[in-house]
C-alpha cells in the first residue's frame, strides 16, 4: 500500500508561488539577453579605433561611403541571419546575387524586351532557386551545407557557361539604352544627396529589410516558427510548427534579397562579370555571426546582422582612410569574427547566470 502525502495547505507565513511571467525583469538583465549586445560593443570599439587612426574617417562624406559598403553586405546579411536562426546555411547566396543580375540583363538583351520584363523574370527564377534549396533540404534531410554547396557549384558553372554562350565573353552586353533602364536604376542604384553627402538607395533598402525582419521575428507567428525550428526541428514539428513551409520560406527570403542585390549590381555598373559573387556568402555569414547569431541556430536578431554589416563597412573603408595596406583587411575581419564570437558567448553566459 502506497502512502499518499496530504496536500499542503497554504500557510500565511509561506509565500505563494509566483508565475515567472509576472516577475519583474531589470533593464540590465534585458540588455544582457539581447543577441546584438556583443556586436554593438564591437562596433563602438571599431568606430573609436578608426576615429583615432584615420583623420578622414569622421568626415561627413566618409559616412555615406561606410554606410554604402555596409548596406551591400547588410541586405544579404538580414535573410542569412534569419536562416541561421532557423538552423540552416546557404552557401549559394553570393553567386545567386550574380545569377539574378545575369538573368535580368541577358533576358532583356536577347529578347529585346523592356528592362522591367527581365527584372521580373529574374525575380521568378531567383525565388525558384530558393524554393529548390528549401525543398531539397526538407525532402532529402541532407545538411544544408551539402545542399547549398551543390547549388553554389551549379550556379557558378551556369553563370559562366550561359554568359559565354550568349555574349561570347565572361561579361554581359550593355542594356543602358533599353527602355526602362533609367526607372530601374532609380529604384535599385540611385543616390540621394543630403547636404554635401551622397547616400546610395541601397541604404534605404537595407534599413527597410532590417525593420521588416525585426517585425517578423518579434511580432509574428512566423517569427516564432523560425526560432522554434532553429531550436529543434523535431520538437517544433511535435507542437504543430510547419517546419517544411518555414524553411522553404527562409530560403525564399534569401533569394528575394539576392534579387535586390543583383539588380543593384546590374544597374550600378550596367554590365555584369559572370565570376562575381564567389566568396561573398562567407561574408554574409560572418556579419550574421558577429551580430550574435549562433551557428547552431535558435538565437540571433536582424538588428545584430545590421550591426555586423556596419562593422564590416567601417573596417573595409577605415583601412583605406588610414592608408594601410588593404591586404590586412581579411586579417582584421577574421580577428573581429573570433572576438565577437567570444564576446557574444560571454554575454550569453552572464545573461543565463543572472536569470
Amino acid at each position: 500500500m502506497t502512502a499518499t502525502a496530504p496536500a499542503e495547505h497554504h500557510r500565511p507565513d509561506k509565500p505563494a508561488a509566483t508565475d515567472e511571467r509576472l516577475l519583474h525583469t531589470s533593464p540590465w538583465k534585458k540588455l544582457l539577453g539581447r543577441p546584438e549586445l556583443g556586436s554593438v560593443v564591437g562596433a563602438v570599439a571599431v568606430f573609436v579605433f578608426f576615429s583615432l587612426t584615420a583623420d578622414s574617417f569622421l568626415k561627413a562624406s566618409s559616412l555615406g561611403t561606410v554606410l554604402y559598403a555596409a548596406s551591400t553586405i547588410g541586405i544579404m546579411a538580414v535573410p542569412v541571419a534569419l536562416l541561421m536562426i532557423g538552423g540552416e546555411f546557404d552557401l549559394s547566396a553570393g553567386v545567386l546575387v550574380t545569377s539574378s543580375a545575369l538573368i535580368s540583363t541577358m533576358f532583356s538583351y536577347r529578347m529585346t524586351a523592356n528592362v522591367w520584363v527581365g527584372i521580373l523574370v529574374s525575380l521568378l527564377v531567383t525565388l525558384a532557386v530558393g524554393v529548390f534549396n528549401g525543398w531539397m533540404l526538407t525532402r532529402t534531410k541532407l545538411p544544408s551545407f551539402i545542399i547549398t554547396l551543390g547549388t553554389f557549384l551549379m550556379l557558378t558553372g551556369l553563370n559562366l557557361g550561359f554568359t559565354k554562350l550568349i555574349s561570347g565573353t565572361v561579361s554581359t552586353k550593355t542594356i543602358a539604352d533599353m527602355e526602362g533602364f533609367s526607372s530601374a536604376k532609380a529604384l535599385f542604384a540611385s543616390q540621394l544627396t543630403i547636404g554635401d553627402v551622397g547616400f546610395k538607395v541601397t541604404i534605404l533598402w537595407w534599413a527597410a529589410l532590417v525593420a521588416l525582419a525585426t517585425w517578423i521575428l518579434l511580432r509574428t507567428r512566423f517569427g516564432n516558427w523560425i526560432f522554434a525550428v532553429g531550436g529543434g526541428a523535431d520538437a517544433a514539428r511535435a507542437v504543430g510548427v510547419p517546419v517544411v513551409r518555414t524553411k522553404i520560406g527562409l530560403y525564399m527570403g534569401v533569394a528575394f534579397c539576392a534579387w535586390v542585390s543583383g539588380q543593384h549590381l546590374l544597374f550600378s555598373f550596367d554590365v555584369v562579370q559572370s565570376g562575381e559573387g564567389v566568396g561573398n556568402e562567407l561574408i554574409y555569414i560572418i556579419a550574421a555571426v558577429i551580430g550574435g547569431c549562433l551557428i547552431t541556430g535558435g538565437y540571433g536578431s536582424a538588428i545584430g546582422s545590421a550591426v555586423g554589416a556596419f562593422i564590416f563597412g567601417m573596417t573595409s573603408k577605415g583601412i583605406v582612410y588610414a592608408e594601410w595596406n588593404p591586404d590586412w583587411f581579411k586579417f582584421f575581419l577574421g580577428a573581429m569574427l573570433l572576438l565577437a564570437t567570444l564576446l557574444n558567448a560571454w554575454v550569453r553566459k552572464r545573461a543565463e547566470a543572472s536569470k
